[in-house]
This record gives structure tokens, C-alpha cells and sequence, in this order.
């Protein structure tokens, strides 16, 4: 089906322009101030905004092996319904993602239960570099390594097999940087002296600043002494700006950062009343922090914005702060923040869409997407500003049906969704059909 979207204002590499776009089948075909086309489907985007769907390099889907907490299909769908067209999917699941075997099904599953568009990180432990240097670096979005919280054999903190790692491997590493032994030094201090009873307000404490700023620098110093592609995610802390430039073109950064939604809209004064629900790796910090991540943002020291999905269940969250694991749900959303951001002055739309799809395009040096161009896939959500949207249980579609924003009324609504030229959400309701399509990267 051809499908022509009239008067909308296109937010698009830097400008906003109100015309009309005709997608046919995958791709964007035409882009003109007024185009007709009788065989197409018309929808008429008047007073509404049309970004380049989000690309979220961080997420973790839960399947296979922890699908009680979300799977591909259900959180595929809310990450839709949020305006997010295409995500790359963490190897921490069960299993691992450690072999290209495991890599490969996973890649199955997607092309069956995804309604985005995909792509998996090959994860790398401290005895798989053989298998990881498999790794096709043209239909795979890059290594994962985790230098700090992480389980069984994905832990790589080891200098030797870090070295080996940053030494051998020529796609992109991205990192997941705190020092795991500071931790648990805080770690045992704290249960000293609180024993069970641990208020999750000292979180931030014990996954601490110096514990980041420690790791990240390891990484960063690595990455320039073997000129590897290095991508740091979800900077937490003010300190570790200073590790990274904006100095120089995004294309030709060989070390760039991410940071999270979570990271820009809670601190530390948010414990109190959300608890566990914003326990997350790395941690939550304190209002400076978070002011000083965003200032990064919007002057490319950070280059992308990402989420790190990471859901768990109500009832795993409700449990004491030793129990309790890190991370929550966010692709639904991610954007309907970052728009109330735009509503609060602190961000414009142009920069929304460099920092979630046209610097993620570039970071990862994807194909022919991240941008609202003729001839790229048509990866599009169509925004609402001035229609309000409040976060309830029942418009949840996350597996895990609960959210950090519960309660929290945006002033925008995500109109709709188009995912490689079809429709896939509109009206409050996911569109069901065709599945998205595997990322591919120009390497």
C-alpha cells in the first residue's frame, strides 16, 4: 500500500518544514510541498509533527530464558506504540548470547514476533573470543561488554581479557562501565551496617560515582590505545564528561557515549517516593548530575539518547532493596518525556531527532535509516503535541504492566507509528501484521 501523509511538519536534519510525503512499500518515495497520488492511502498529519522513528541502541527484551519479565512480541509492541521504530537487543538473557548460534536464533525469534525493526548485540564473556570474532559486522549492530554488573560468565573485568578484547575486535564494543570491586566493597559496608533493612536511597552510593568514573576511564583508555570503536552507555555522573569531546564530527569519533531517558528525568531526591521502581545499573544520582547530562547532550558531548528497557515484574520490584533487581520498563515512554522536555524549553524537536535516530544512524552507521529522506525506509512517528496522554495500568503494554511514570500526565500523545512503510500503530492501538525488518550497517 502506498501511504501519503499531507501537511505535516517534518522535523528532519535540523529543520521543520511543512509538507507532504508519499511512502511506497518500505521506502520513502517522495517528499514535496504538495504531492497526490489517487492509489494512496491519505492521512492527513495537519498541526501534528513527523519525526524519524527513534532508534534505541539499549534495550533488553527478556527472551529467551526470562520471558516471565517481557518478550520480543510485548515489548516490541510498546516500544511502537512509544514512537520507537527499531531497537538493538542486549545479550543478557538465558541463555547468554555467547555463541553465533545463539545469536543467530534470537535473530529468528525477531523476524516471527517483532513489530519493530531489529538488531541483537553479541555479548562477550572471558572465554569467547573466538566466537566473537565471528561476528558479521554488516547485520549486527556490535559486541557487548559488560565491565561491571552483570551474571555469571558476562562479567569481563579482567584486564587481560579486556585487552584482548579492545586488541582483536573491529566492530563497535559498547561498554556497560562500573568497577565492580568498589562496588562490592560498598556493597558489604552497607549490609554491615543495615542489614536486611537497606534503604534504596544509599543505591546511588553504593553503585557510585567514583565506581563509574573508574570503569569508564579503563574503557576510554583502551579504546585509544588500540583505536577501537568504543560506544560508553547510560553516562550517570557530571565526572565522566570529561572523558569524552565534541570536539570533532560524530563521524569521526572513534569513542562516542549514550545517555538515558531515566538518567535526564529522575535524581536522587526521587527514592523516596519511587523506590525500587527507579533502581537501576548504573544508578540514579542527583539533580546536578542529571542537569549536567543533558547539557552534554544538547552540546554533542553525549551523542544518542537511549532508554535501556530493562523490565522486570511488579512482584520482583516489591521486594527489599538486597532482592530487588535494577532496571525498568521505558520504550512506551521515552519520547512522550523528551517531548515534555520540548514543552518545558529545555530541548527542541531538531535536537530530539538528531539525538534518538540521526546521531544513532551514524553512531552505528546504519542503513539507509534514522533520517526522513526519499529512498530511506520510511521509520516515521507522527506526534501530537497538544493532546494530552495519561500513563495508566490499562494503556500499558508492557509485559510487566507497570511503568515509573504511573500516574504522570504528558502534554503530547504519539499519533502514530510507521515501521519500515507500514502502519503499526494509530489511535491507541498497535496494528498488527507484518513483522519488522533486521537492521543492516554500512561497515
Amino acid at each position: 500500500m502506498k501511504i501519503l501523509i499531507k501537511n505535516a511538519s517534518i522535523v528532519n536534519e535540523g529543520l521543520i518544514v511543512q509538507k507532504d510525503l508519499l511512502i511506497n512499500g518500505n521506502l520513502i518515495e517522495k517528499i514535496d510541498f504538495s504531492i497526490s497520488d489517487p492509489s494512496a492511502h491519505v492521512v492527513d498529519a495537519s498541526g501534528k509533527y513527523l519525526l524519524p522513528g527513534l532508534i534505541d541502541d539499549q534495550v533488553h527484551f527478556r527472551e529467551p530464558g526470562l520471558t516471565h519479565k517481557g518478550n520480543i512480541y510485548s515489548e516490541s509492541r510498546a516500544a511502537v506504540a512509544g514512537g520507537t521504530t527499531s531497537f538493538m537487543e542486549m545479550p543478557n538473557t538465558n541463555p547468554q548470547t555467547l555463541t553465533q548460534e545463539l545469536l543467530e536464533a534470537k535473530y529468528q525469534i525477531a523476524s516471527q514476533n517483532s513489530l519493530a525493526n531489529y538488531s541483537f548485540f553479541m555479548g562477550a564473556s572471558n572465554d569467547n573470543i573466538e566466537e566473537v570474532l565471528k561476528t558479521n559486522a554488516k547485520n549486527v549492530c556490535g559486541l557487548k561488554v559488560f565491565m561491571g554488573s552483570s551474571t555469571g560468565n558476562m562479567l569481563v573485568d579482567n584486564e587481560q581479557t579486556l585487552t584482548n578484547i579492545f586488541s582483536k575486535v573491529n566492530i563497535l564494543i559498547a561498554t556497560h562501565c562500573e568497577d565492580e570491586p568498589m562496588i562490592r566493597a560498598n556493597l558489604a559496608l552497607f549490609k554491615e551496617k543495615y542489614g536486611d533493612d537497606m534503604p534504596v536511597i544509599h543505591h546511588p552510593t553504593i553503585r557510585s560515582r567514583e565506581a563509574c568514573f573508574r570503569s569508564s576511564s579503563m574503557a576510554v583508555d583502551l579504546a585509544k590505545k588500540y583505536n577501537t570503536r568504543l560506544h560508553v552507555l547510560h553516562i550517570s555522573t557530571k565526572e565522566e564528561l570529561a572523558l569524552f569531546s565534541n570536539k570533532i564530527p560524530l563521524e569521526e569519533k572513534r569513542i562516542t557515549s549514550e545517555a538515558c531517558t531515566h538518567h535526564l528525568w529522575f535524581n536522587d531526591q526521587d527514592y523516596a517516593s519511587k523506590g525500587n521502581f527507579i533502581k537501576w545499573n548504573p544508578a540514579v544520582k542527583s539533580l546536578s548530575d542529571a542537569e549536567a547530562i543533558l547539557a552534554a547532550v544538547l552540546d554533542g558531548t553525549i551523542d544518542v539518547l537511549a532508554t535501556d528497557h530493562a523490565p522486570h515484574t511488579l512482584e520482583e520490584k516489591e521486594q527489599n532493596y538486597w532482592t530487588a533487581p535494577s532496571g525498568g520498563p521505558l520504550v512506551q515512554h521515552s519520547l512522550l518525556a523528551l517531548l515534555e522536555f520540548y514543552h518545558q524549553g529545555k530541548i527542541t524537536l531538531e535536537q530530539i531527532a538528531e539525538k534518538t535516530a540521526h546521531n544513532v544512524a551514524k553512531c552505528f552507521e546504519i542503513e539507509k535509516r534514522g533520517y526522513i529522506r526519499e529512498g530511506y525506509f520510511a521509520d516515521l512517528v507522527l506526534v501530537d503535541l497538544h493532546k494530552k496522554h495519561l500513563v495508566s495500568k490499562e494503556s500499558l503494554l508492557y509485559s510487566c504492566k507497570w511503568s515509573p511514570f504511573d500516574g504522570y500526565e504528558f502534554s503530547s500523545t504519539i499519533d502514530k507509528t510507521i515501521v519500515s512503510g507500514r502502519i503499526s500503530y494509530q489511535d491507541g492501538k498497535i496494528i498488527e501484521g507484518e513483522s519488522g525488518k533486521r537492521l543492516t550497517f554500512i561497515r
